[in-house]
């Protein structure tokens, strides 16, 4: 069973509620770091969280969603260890995970309909990494995020 956190502002609150839903429907394990509401809030602080869950391994993936996703993904890739990507459409889930290996998708909520978002997702969960001249730089960017390096 995959482990999927899942964390949004105000503006992807009622996304994340329906996704939360839908994946664990579908059988995922869901970890909901908020937020709780519609009541306005800063996007860091959630996206940050997700992004620390994933990079301890505690989830296999992370989601975050706010307005654009934009804000989301710069929040979550402060993270040493996460390569989240901007995903508002399935072709670049599918270069994300095949190419890069991305381990958080960001969506913007106010630009994709929950259902676009979910065969989104679909596309992400099926789609592996390609590994070979890929593998090698990620690679490079995780020398880079190395304390001492």
């Amino acid at each position: 069973m995959k482990r999927v956190a899942i964390g949004s502002d105000h503006a992807g609150y009622e996304m994340k509620v329906f996704l939360v839903h839908e994946l664990a429907h579908r059988g995922f394990e869901v970890t909901d770091l908020g937020t709780d509401s519609v009541e306005s809030t800063d996007y860091p602080s959630f996206c940050i969280s997700v992004g620390e869950v994933v990079a301890r391994g505690d989830a296999d993936w992370g989601i975050v969603l706010g307005g654009s996703g934009q804000g989301e993904q710069i929040a979550a890739n402060k993270v040493r260890g996460v390569r989240a990507a901007l995903c508002n459409d399935p072709h670049y889930a599918r270069l994300a995970r095949s190419h890069n290996d991305a381990n958080v998708i960001s969506i913007g909520a106010r630009i994709v309909a929950p259902q676009f978002a979910l065969d989104i997702l679909d596309v992400w969960v099926g789609t592996p990494f390609d590994g070979g001249r890929h593998k090698r730089r990620i690679d490079l960017i995780a020398e880079y995020e190395r304390p001492n390096r």
